[in-house]
C-alpha cells in the first residue's frame, strides 16, 4: 500500500487544535497541515522532527497538506494518519498477506453487531471451513525503548470493542483483535497498564475468553528513506504478561 505521491518532507513546528499542524517546509515556507489524529500522539510529536506530507490538489479542501509520517526518533518512522490502519489491514488480509486470516471469500467494512451497538471495522465470511471472523483494527505508534504499547491515552471506546469481542468468541465465530504497528522501532506489542490499567486488565481477560491477538508491522521505510509504503509487513509478538 502506498500513500499519496510525492511525500513532501519538513518539520514539525507545532500541534494544535488535534487536528492541525504548523509544518516548516524545506524552502523555508511555513504551512498549515492537517493532522488526521484525535488521539494524544504521545512520542510521535517531538519538537523539530522530521515529517511527511502528502499532498492534494482537491478544490474542496481547506487545507492542502496532510500530515502523513514522522521520524520519532533517528532511523525510527512513525505513520501517524488514523485513517490508513483499516486500509492497510484489509489490503494485507485480501492479498493473503495475514495466514491467520487468509482463505475468506468475504470482506466487509463497518459491519453493525454487539449488544452496545457497535460497528467491526472488518467482517470475514465464506471460509471453507473457519467460522465467520469479527476483526477489530487498532493502530500502535507509541513506543518506548522498543516496546509498542496500547493504548496511549485512557479508552472507554477500546474497552467496548474488547466486551463486543468477547462476546462474539463466546457466541462460536472467531474475534480478532488486529494491532496494526505503524512505528518501526516496535519489536512487541503490550497493553499500556502505566496509562489504562482498566484496558489491559480486560485485553487479558479478552484473550482468555478467546479473542485473537495479532499484530503486523508496517514497512513505512525503505533503504533511502520514507518512501511511502505502509504495507504490513511483518508479525510481530503480542506480550501480554505485566
Amino acid at each position: 500500500m502506498k500513500l499519496p505521491a510525492p511525500l513532501i518532507e519538513g518539520r514539525l513546528i507545532r500541534r494544535y487544535k488535534r487536528f492541525l499542524a504548523d509544518i516548516l517546509l524545506s524552502d523555508g515556507s511555513e504551512v498549515v497541515a492537517h493532522c488526521p489524529n484525535t488521539g494524544s500522539m504521545l512520542g510521535c510529536q517531538p519538537a523539530d522532527a522530521r515529517v511527511w506530507l502528502s499532498t492534494s490538489d482537491n478544490p474542496k479542501r481547506k487545507l492542502k497538506y496532510t500530515w502523513e509520517l514522522v521520524e520519532t526518533a533517528p532511523g525510527e518512522v512513525a505513520c501517524i494518519n488514523t485513517s490508513r490502519p483499516n486500509a492497510q489491514a484489509r489490503e494485507t488480509i485480501e492479498l493473503g498477506g495475514i495466514p491467520e486470516l487468509a482463505g475468506y471469500g468475504t470482506c466487509r467494512a463497518e459491519v453493525r453487531y454487539g449488544a452496545e451497538k457497535s460497528r467491526i471495522d472488518l467482517h470475514l465470511s465464506g471460509h471453507s471451513s473457519l467460522a465467520d471472523a469479527w476483526v477489530e483494527v487498532k493502530n500502535v505508534t507509541l513506543c518506548e525503548s522498543g516496546l509498542g504499547y496500547f493504548p496511549d491515552a485512557v479508552t472507554t471506546r477500546g474497552q467496548k470493542h474488547l466486551r463486543e469481542l468477547m462476546a462474539q468468541a463466546r457466541a462460536g465465530d472467531r474475534a480478532v483483535l488486529l494491532f496494526v504497528v505503524n512505528h518501526t522501532g516496535i519489536e512487541s506489542v503490550r497493553p499500556a497498564d502505566h496509562i489504562d490499567s482498566a484496558y489491559g486488565e480486560l485485553l487479558r481477560e479478552a484473550a482468555a475468553a478467546g479473542v485473537e491477538l495479532l499484530a503486523y508491522r508496517a514497512a513505512l521505510s525503505g533503504p533511502e528513506g520514507p518512501d511511502g509504503d505502509i504495507s504490513l509487513a511483518e508479525a510481530v509478538p503480542v506480550i501480554l504478561e505485566a
